[in-house]
């Protein structure tokens, strides 16, 4: 693919993601895309071993976009990072087609460790505003990261993963919302299970009103009992 055709298939992708863009010109002034391109021309040079070029290159493009990409990172087709203040790709992180990522995303790694140490992200995955995925596994495709979720393990294709530290709340086809860039319409896992608390709550209540009704009815009787005891002593 020679630089023009890359440069309109950047532009089409950004059209089709992103609502705000009203002419391809402005595409021309938006943070991912130059973040995309440097990204492109840095990793060229990493893959040659000119790795100072390289990181010259992403680092120049992260104090001017706020996006930081190693050159290291290996990034499929149509990535598209909207905004994207404070998205960092880690060296090793593996990005198929399609991927979204939204601002103050962080693929990363969870500490010095050699080789592979950031994860892998599969076709059509979406990683919400503020999520962070740490280490060394594979986000299956087609799956979606809530907002400020934190993920730490491995996910299946087609999943939905949300809150700290990450859940599976959704696997399969099943009660998935067809909205291919949502982050609102997610399921709650912790909103969940303080309604399967309050329901709790609510039968033990219930019990513990029951048993004090049985303990009232049980010492009136016993009070009448002792009554007419001392009833019929007096009669006699």
């Amino acid at each position: 693919m020679n630089f023009f055709s890359y440069i309109k298939e950047e532009i089409e992708v950004i059209k089709e993601r992103d609502p705000a863009i009203k002419s391809d010109w402005e595409v021309l002034l938006y943070p991912s895309f130059k973040a995309i391109l440097q990204y492109r021309k840095a990793h060229k040079h990493y893959m040659k071993g000119h790795y100072f070029r390289a990181r010259w290159i992403s680092q120049r493009a992260a104090r001017k976009t706020g996006i930081e990409i190693h050159p290291g990172a290996t990034i499929g087709k149509g990535l598209f990072i909207d905004h994207g203040t404070g998205v960092i790709i880690g060296e090793t992180a593996i990005l198929g087609d399609n991927i979204t990522l939204y601002q103050g995303v962080t693929l990363g790694g969870t500490g010095k460790e050699k080789g592979k140490r950031h994860p892998t992200l599969e076709d059509n995955v979406m990683v919400s505003a503020g999520a962070k995925v740490i280490g060394s596994f594979t986000v299956g495709r087609n799956s979606k990261i809530g907002a400020g979720s934190v993920v730490l393990e491995e996910v299946p294709p087609n999943c939905t993963v949300v809150g700290v530290p990450g859940r599976i709340v959704r696997m399969g086809d099943e009660k998935v919302p067809r909205y291919d860039l949502d982050q609102v319409h997610l399921p709650d896992p912790v909103l969940n299970d303080i309604r399967e608390l309050q329901s709790d709550n609510m039968r033990l209540r219930r019990k513990i009103h029951d048993m004090e009704k049985n303990i009232k009815c049980l010492t009136s009787n016993d009070l009448t009992i002792d009554e007419e005891m001392k009833r019929e002593e007096v009669t006699k």
